[in-house]
C-alpha cells in the first residue's frame, strides 16, 4: 500500500491539475466571501436598529454583535467545493481517458488495492483544498466585515472543521461519480450543471411543495455542512426555526446562509456521506468488471 500511495502522490505532482485548481479556488473562496460578507455587513449596519435587531431577538442573538461573517464563509466555501470535486473527477476518469488506468491496475495486488489507495491520496487532498479554500475565506471575511459582526472562537472552528470535511467529501464524490461515468468530459459537464444550475433551480421551484430537497440533494447536503453550521448558529435549519417564521421566510433566511433546506450540519454531512459512498460502490463496482486494454 505504501509504494501505492506514492505512485498516486506523484501522479497528481508530475500533473498541472492540483496547482492549476488552486487558482479558481482561491478566487472564488475569497471573492464571494468578500463580495457576500460586504453586503450582508452593510445591510445589518443600514437597519441595524430596525428589521434586523427584532429579527436577532426573535432568535435571541444581539444585533449589534451579528456573526454575519459566518454567512460569508459559508457562501464562500460552498461554491468553491465545486473545485476539489472536479479535481476528483480527473483522479479516475482522468486515468481512462490519458490510459494510464492499465498501469495502475496491473501494478497493484488487486483493484481494490489500488482505488482504496486513490482514495487515501485524495483524501489528504481534500484536507489541503479545504485548508487552502477556509484560509482564503477567513482572510476575506476579517477584510469584509465589521469586528463586532466576526465568528466567535468555537465559530471559527466549526467553519474550519465543516469547510475540510465538506471538501473532503466533495473530492470522493467526484471520484465515485468520475468513476461511474469514466467519462471526463462527460462527468465535468453534468457535475457543474447539477450543482451550479438543476439542482438549485428543483429546491426553488419546488419550495411551495417541500422543502426537503435542499436538504436529501447532493448539492444541498454539500452546502448544508457548513452552511448548516451557519445555519445552526442563527438557528434558522430547518429543525430549529423560530416561531412565527413562514415558509418563504425560511427559504430567504436559509438562503442567507447558503443552504435553504438545510436539517443541521450533521445531518447534512451524514447524508452527503450516504450519497459519496453510493456514488463511490457504483464506481468500484463498475471497475472491478470492466475489462482494461
Amino acid at each position: 500500500m505504501g509504494n501505492l500511495l506514492k505512485a498516486e502522490f506523484r501522479k497528481t505532482l508530475t500533473l498541472n491539475t492540483w496547482w492549476v485548481l488552486i487558482i479558481p479556488l482561491v478566487v472564488v473562496s475569497f471573492g464571494l466571501t468578500f463580495v457576500w460578507g460586504r453586503i450582508t455587513d452593510n445591510f445589518a449596519s443600514y437597519i441595524g436598529r430596525g428589521t434586523a435587531r427584532k429579527l436577532a431577538e426573535s432568535v435571541g442573538l444581539n444585533a449589534d454583535a451579528f456573526p454575519v461573517g459566518l454567512l460569508a464563509i459559508a457562501h464562500g466555501v460552498n461554491i468553491a467545493q465545486i473545485i476539489p470535486a472536479l479535481f476528483g473527477v480527473f483522479a479516475l476518469a482522468g486515468e481512462y481517458r490519458s490510459k494510464t488506468i492499465t498501469t495502475t491496475f496491473l501494478t497493484a495486488p488487486n483493484r481494490l488495492t489500488a482505488l482504496s489507495a486513490k482514495m487515501l491520496t485524495y483524501i489528504v487532498w481534500g484536507v489541503i483544498y479545504g485548508l487552502i479554500s477556509f484560509g482564503v475565506s477567513a482572510l476575506a471575511t476579517v477584510l469584509s466585515v465589521d469586528s463586532t459582526r466576526l465568528p466567535s472562537g468555537p465559530q471559527w472552528l466549526g467553519a474550519l472543521g465543516g469547510t475540510v470535511l465538506a471538501s473532503v467529501l466533495v473530492m470522493l464524490f467526484g471520484i465515485g461519480f468520475g468513476a461511474v461515468l469514466r467519462n471526463v468530459t462527460l462527468a465535468v459537464v453534468l457535475l457543474l450543471v447539477w450543482f451550479l444550475i438543476v439542482e438549485n433551480v428543483l429546491v426553488i421551484s419546488m419550495w411551495g411543495v417541500t422543502s426537503a430537497l435542499g436538504g436529501i440533494l447532493p448539492n444541498g447536503t454539500a452546502n448544508g455542512i457548513v452552511g448548516g453550521i451557519a445555519a445552526d448558529a442563527f438557528k434558522i435549519n430547518t429543525l430549529n426555526l423560530p416561531d412565527g417564521v413562514d415558509h418563504w421566510s425560511q427559504l430567504g433566511l436559509q438562503l442567507a446562509a447558503g443552504a435553504p433546506g438545510v436539517f443541521s450540519w450533521w445531518a447534512s454531512a451524514l447524508i452527503f456521506l450516504a450519497w459519496t459512498m453510493a456514488f463511490f460502490v457504483a464506481g468500484w463496482a463498475g471497475n472491478q468488471r470492466r475489462d482494461i486494454t
